[in-house]
Parts: structure tokens; C-alpha cells; sequence
């Protein structure tokens, strides 16, 4: 399957630390296809392998008894790359459309569950997202069309059973492909096409979304309760397979409205609106046995601003005296190990909250900021107090509701 969701489909994931839009098993990029970039989250590993040994060990020997294990084999491979493109081109599908509207794609990322565009921003209107949506299962209906096509082309003439095999696996796995993600369950392609519509007749995002979601997550929860019934009928993998669809399913749709509140939290938000006011601050003449003591084990912060008087120096945190011996502590002063400030650690307090986030989930970036304005400290902003302050939030609306 594919599972189309944009960078919704991450919601909280998002959020998190250092994630980087990752599923957990890490990404490698490997290739651009007309701007965007396709990237692989190893984990899809786990689905190709999959895809291989069902069509290799199962379907193909079944359909065409006769050929070595060999054949079968490769043909399972073919098979798995075979999806692999499939996938692509279906999300392709969704980026192009996205683009045409002004949408920022980042990328297109393949993982365990399929593939996914990843979306900077909401869709403008219902139009763009109901054709946004549908472009990827039409795009699978178009390759299902194609590979019946080589299917139909190969049986007549005659061409080799492998040939004949794979396309009309390909076909089959595409169709199934595009009738599940018609389903009407978001973040699935039918569920944004729901939502389009429901957005159109409400005039509320909030609203359509809230309702496909809770569809979204009803759905998940039913192909969960498939998967024990199977799983207890002896279809083991089929049903611990299904399982972990609805699972994610559950939680792709439950965060795609958090993802949602989040953006109309942040929306047009300066930085200022969140920081932390009146920042504890350290003098650069102070070493750093005295920093320690009476800066570090007494307000617990993990980074703290240099001024010297109304002047910024720069910063001064945990990461810096980890290579200093405690020996020398005394001997040595905040300004001699801080970092000067620059572009690197301050933010403007104009800035929009919503931009520095999506920079402080990154990986190598920092977590936290000094704002200033006008060249002067105003204060301090950091990843755990932001989405603290976000969980708060997000659990205020959720007891509204």
C-alpha cells in the first residue's frame, strides 16, 4: 500500500527531537525526479523483502508451476522493484499536483508503509486538496492499466512466463493499491478527498479535518480487529500485518488533526509570543566552577546567554566544559570557552515561530535560541519549553472538543 499523507502523516513525529522527518530507521537519499527529492527510509526494506518472498515463495508458483526457484526468485525481486516505482510515481503524482498549487513538497520519502509526500504546508482550498488527493489513485489505476497492457501484449506473443507474471502482479498490486486508498478514512487519498469536500461544505478545516480524522482513526481501528480475527485463524503474518496498518493508520489520523491545531497555534506567531522573558544571564569574567554552582545547579538551565552589561557576548552551555577537567575550572572564565554570538544562535524576536520550529527538529541544529531585538537580549526560546507549550495547548482543544 501507499500511504499518501504529506508531512501530516508525521504529526507529532514532526515534533520530535531530532527526528528529521524520519521513521526511525534512518534515510538515505537517492535520487531528484524533476525537483523532488526521493529518499529511502530503510524500513521499507522490511516491505520489499516482504513483497519478494510473497510473490516469489507464494503467488508465482502457484500461478506458474514449472519454473525453478531460481526464476521464482528473481521474479519476486522484480516484483519488489516493480512496487518500488509504483511507488514513487503514485506520490510523484500527489507532488506534481502540489506544486501546481503552490505547496511546497520537501521530498518524497518510501518507508514500511509505503510512501509519503511530504507536504511544508496545508492545501489553499478544497479544490486543491480533493485534486491533490486524487492524483494518487489515479495515477495506480494508470500503471494497473499499463502492466495489463505488457500482460495482455507479452500472453500473445508469446514472451517469456516471467514477463507475463510480474506485470500482472504489478497490475493487481496496483489496483489494490488505488481502491484502498480511495477508502474514505484520512490520512488515506479517499480521506482527503472526504475532508475536501466536508471542508467545501462547512467552510471549516478544522471541522472536516476533526471528522475525517476520527473516520481515519474508526478505519484503523477496524483493520486492527481484522488482523486479531485472521491472526487467530492461523493467518500469522497476514494478520499481525494488518495489525500494524491499522495501528498506524490510528495514529496518522490522530495526528493529522494535532498537526493541524499546531499550525493555527503558530500561525503568523512571532517568536516573542513564546519566549522566555528576562533570561538569566552570566557575566564573561565568571569562571566556571562559580557558573556551575551558582548558574547551572541553581536555575537548571542547559544554555545561558553572556552579557557584559546591555552587550551580548554570546552563549555558554553544558556541551562546552566537557573537555575541560574540573582541575581547571577555576582557572578558566566563561568568555574564554563560550560561543561569540552570531547568526548561528540568535533568532529576531519578529521572527515566525512556526519557521524556527521546523529548523529546531532538524538534526544538527540547536534547540535553543537567544532572541534578540534590535541587537539587544529580549530573551531565550527552546525546543522543550515550545512544545511544551504546544502539548498544553493541544490538550486544551482536545478537551473543548
Amino acid at each position: 500500500m501507499t500511504a499518501p499523507g504529506h508531512s501530516e502523516l508525521h504529526g507529532t513525529l514532526a515534533m520530535a527531537r531530532r527526528q528529521n522527518q524520519s521513521f526511525g530507521f534512518g534515510q538515505y537519499r537517492l535520487f531528484s525526479l524533476f525537483g523532488f527529492e526521493v529518499k529511502l527510509d530503510l524500513s521499507w526494506l522490511l516491505l520489499a523483502l516482504l513483497i519478494s518472498w510473497s510473490l516469489g515463495a507464494g503467488m508465482f508458483p502457484v500461478d506458474y508451476p514449472g519454473l525453478s526457484r531460481q526464476v521464482y526468485a528473481w521474479m519476486g525481486i522484480a516484483g519488489a522493484v516493480g512496487v518500488f516505482f509504483s511507488i514513487v510515481l503514485h506520490e510523484f503524482s500527489h507532488s506534481l499536483v502540489a506544486r501546481h498549487f503552490g505547496m511546497p513538497i520537501k521530498g518524497i520519502t518510501l518507508f514500511i508503509f509505503g510512501g509519503v509526500a511530504e507536504m511544508e504546508k496545508e492545501p489553499p482550498s478544497p479544490k486543491s486538496e480533493f485534486l491533490m488527493a486524487i492524483a494518487g489513485p489515479l495515477a495506480s489505476f494508470l500503471l494497473a492499466f499499463i502492466f495489463s497492457s505488457i500482460e495482455t501484449m507479452a500472453t500473445a506473443n508469446g514472451w517469456p512466463v516471467p514477463i507475463i507474471g510480474v506485470s500482472s502482479a504489478l497490475a493487481f498490486i496496483n489496483t489494490v493499491v488505488a481502491v484502498f486508498n480511495l477508502v474514505p478514512a484520512f490520512p488515506l487519498d479517499g480521506g482527503r478527498m472526504l475532508r475536501a469536500a466536508l471542508w467545501s461544505w462547512k467552510n471549516d478545516l478544522r471541522a472536516a479535518t476533526l471528522i475525517s480524522s476520527r473516520i481515519g482513526r474508526g478505519f484503523g481501528l477496524a483493520l486492527m480487529i481484522l488482523g486479531v480475527i485472521s491472526f487467530i485463524q492461523g493467518n500469522l503474518i497476514g494478520g499481525m500485518w494488518w495489525v500494524l496498518i491499522g495501528l498506524f493508520l490510528r495514529g496518522a489520523a490522530g495526528a493529522s488533526y494535532q498537526q493541524l491545531l499546531f499550525h493555527e497555534f503558530l500561525h503568523d506567531q512571532p517568536i516573542r509570543h513564546f519566549m522566555r522573558q528576562d533570561p538569566v544571564t552570566v557575566p564573561p569574567s565568571t569562571n566556571i566552577r562559580e557558573w556551575v554552582e551558582d548558574y547551572v545547579y541553581r536555575h537548571h538551565f542547559k544554555m545561558y546567554p553572556v552579557v557584559d552589561g546591555k552587550n551580548l557576548l554570546g552563549c555558554i552551555s553544558i556541551e562546552h566544559i566537557r573537555k575541560i577537567p574540573k582541575s581547571d575550572w577555576q582557572n578558566t572564565t566563561v568568555r574564554e570557552i563560550m560561543n561569540p554570538s552570531s547568526e548561528a544562535n540568535t533568532v529576531s524576536a519578529n521572527m515566525e515561530t512556526e519557521k524556527l520550529l521546523a529548523t529546531m527538529v532538524r538534526r544538527d541544529t540547536p534547540s535553543r535560541y537567544m532572541v534578540v531585538d534590535n541587537g539587544q537580549l529580549v530573551g531565550v526560546i527552546s525546543l522543550k519549553d515550545l512544545l511544551e507549550l504546544i502539548a498544553l495547548k493541544l490538550e486544551v482543544e482536545k478537551s473543548g472538543q
